[in-house]
């Protein structure tokens, strides 16, 4: 062996496999909520990249972002856009989903300009390009309302529940802080959803047909 094929990795040697509770079981959510929707095709803004890969074994995906990102795959397309300002016609999406993103918007994080309102043009956008009838996958954190600058803003599930009061809840589920709590937890309460720090709040919204 040579000195300089060195890869010293001294810290895996653990009694299980930890990974990040957010991204392992939203994800998880909302490909489950993909395999029951079953769209021609879906459209995703800035959510994980490793969600959007692998839905779009089975789906269709057109997925965008801010910054964008050089991948390539099968039924996959990718694109730029600017969340607070989408380039979609009004009406237009049948299956949309925004996940652990719209808690950035205007912070700055990711080279977007300072808005102290980003996250709620964020939502009005989603909200005017949703079709009639259509799904929304949305995902923020959950627990005490604050913005944590310069990463992210936390939400309470009542703010939630009334940016998209004029919409249908089809399914609610948590990421709590606590694994002793459970992994996800489908059909949370919204009481549940008040005690947390910093949970994971996974909103199934319908929009209506009228």
């Amino acid at each position: 062996m040579n000195l300089e094929d060195r890869l010293s990795c001294l810290c895996d040697n653990t009694s299980d496999t930890s990974f990040d509770r957010h991204y392992i079981y939203h994800t998880a959510w909302a490909a489950r909520v993909l395999s029951k929707t079953k769209p021609e095709l879906h459209i995703d803004v800035s959510s994980s990249l490793y969600f959007v890969v692998i839905v779009s074994a089975f789906i269709p995906v057109k997925h965008y972002d801010f910054r964008l990102p050089k991948i390539r795959a099968s039924n996959l397309q990718v694109a730029s856009a600017d969340l607070t300002c989408l380039h979609f016609s009004d009406k237009s999406i049948s299956s949309l989903s925004c996940m652990h993103v719209v808690e950035h918007i205007g912070l700055g994080r990711y080279g977007d300009p300072l808005d102290p309102w980003g996250d709620l043009k964020a939502i009005s956008e989603l909200k005017r390009v949703l079709a009639a009838g259509g799904d929304l996958l949305f995902v923020v954190p959950l627990g005490k309302p604050k913005i944590m600058f310069n990463a992210h803003r936390i939400y309470s599930y009542a703010q939630i529940i009334d940016y998209f009061s004029e919409y249908e809840l089809i399914e609610f589920a948590l990421i709590p802080d606590d694994p002793k709590d459970g992994g996800l937890i489908n059909n949370a309460s919204k009481d549940m959803a008040d005690q947390q720090t910093y949970g994971c709040g996974c909103f199934w919204f319908k929009k209506n047909k009228r």
